[in-house]
């Protein structure tokens, strides 16, 4: 018998793939219906075979099965993390209401993942789409007390502001508006302390990547992965990490 994780994960795999598309082509103003999924070098429309998360990426040898040309590792590599942490979800936190806010946060990450990955650009459409789905949820399932959620929201918010308004433009608008929709999800503390992680990921991480010589000296970098990194971290291990730090150094 195949288990609800497994479920959750072959689920993930299957929206992971539609969040490809969501993260490509929602910032090029393009409809995520329609053409149907393709190979953007000989335009061969995929088959249903060829839609099977991971596994046609496996068969095909991450190829186009007409033109041979390469396919993006991008796509089993996000089909797969989604599978992971659709499953993961669960194991870390039960199957409780606020499972439903945990997917739905980490739906938001993955799309804003690809599509500030591929063109640093945060969509205006996805955020407002998932700020809207995430204000529901926390209406049903809300945080304690209740108006943290628009503490969160107006920190996260105005903490990325202000960090843009003082280093003149070094933070984009879309990363200020991302996390103005986070905090409706993690409350003030935790925005706090998902700021904190994504910018130590992205300064270790960017500095290993200069040192590897994959990151130009002077080159910007999207900051929207390392916000979902330290926010999914903070969401949900963040009260364990703040009661582990007051008392190591406290």
């Amino acid at each position: 018998m195949i288990s609800i994780y497994s479920l959750s994960f072959i689920l993930g795999t299957i929206l992971g793939s539609f969040y490809n598309v969501a993260g490509l082509r929602i910032p090029q103003n393009q409809s995520i219906a329609a053409p149907r999924s393709h190979c953007p070098k000989c335009k061969h429309t995929l088959s249903p075979l060829e839609l099977i998360p991971i596994l046609s990426y496996i068969i095909l040898g991450g190829k186009c099965r007409r033109c041979k040309a390469p396919v993006s590792a991008l796509y089993p590599a996000v089909e797969l993390s989604t599978g992971i942490l659709f499953a993961a979800a669960p194991l870390i936190m039960g199957w409780t209401a606020e499972l439903f806010v945990a997917w739905t946060l980490i739906s938001l990450v993955i799309i804003v993942f690809v599509s500030d990955f591929k063109y640093m650009i945060i969509p205006d459409k996805v955020l407002l789409f998932f700020a809207v789905i995430i204000m529901a949820e926390r209406i049903f399932i809300p945080l304690s007390p209740w108006w943290d959620s628009l503490a969160g929201s107006g920190l996260g918010f105005f903490l990325l502001m202000l960090i843009a308004v003082i280093s003149k433009g070094g933070m984009g608008g879309g990363d200020i508006k991302l996390y103005a929709v986070i905090g409706i999800a993690l409350g003030v503390k935790l925005v706090m302390l998902s700021f904190f992680l994504a910018t130590l990921f992205g300064a270790v991480l960017g500095g290993l990547g200069m040192v590897l010589g994959l990151v130009q000296k002077g080159k910007p970098i999207p900051f929207g992965p390392f916000i979902g990194i330290g926010t999914l971290i903070a969401y949900f291990y963040g009260n364990e990490l703040i009661e582990w730090y007051f008392h190591l150094f406290l």
